[in-house]
């Protein structure tokens, strides 16, 4: 397995596409799925390939002059649970890094809503995000916005 900077647009897209279409339980809204495959064009990248094959990918997004958010990750689930993911977050806080940003942040569904969101909580902690607030109502009502926050200048 190998982590690469993928800068073609294009690129960006049609692996974007292929994974998160292949993760309905938790890109399963047509609406933004398509908007995080859209905006995947114009963001950092970063994929893994099990040698020619995109398996995963991940997206950065300036949030604020000092902080940078994890804003879409993708890895397909025949992956699960192979180290895949934290490649592609070591990559990204390398790059977060190297860009001068001081924080990661990341957003997902607040632990205890969907067993689905639990795992993806319990990766996040296990990276090393801390938990900073949940906004009940960000997104709606029953997806609590959990937001998760990483120094990288420790």
């Amino acid at each position: 397995m190998i982590v690469k900077t993928v800068t073609d647009k294009n690129e960006k897209q049609q692996i974007a596409r292929s994974v998160l279409e292949a993760l309905t339980d938790w890109f399963g809204i047509p609406e933004a799925r398509e908007d995080y495959i859209t905006k995947s064009a114009d963001l950092p990248f970063f994929a893994a390939y099990d040698e020619e094959k995109p398996i995963g990918f991940l997206c950065l997004k300036e949030t604020g002059k000092d902080t940078v958010e994890l804003c879409v990750m993708g890895v397909l689930k025949n992956y699960h649970r192979k180290g895949i993911g934290r490649m592609l977050a070591e990559k990204a806080k390398e790059e977060a890094i190297q860009m001068g940003y001081s924080f990661l942040q990341v957003k997902t569904v607040q632990m205890g809503v969907y067993e689905e969101y639990d795992a993806t909580n319990r990766f996040y902690r296990a990276l090393g995000f801390k938990e900073f607030e949940v906004f009940p109502t960000l997104w709606d009502e029953k997806n609590p916005c959990q937001v998760y926050v990483m120094s990288l200048t420790e």
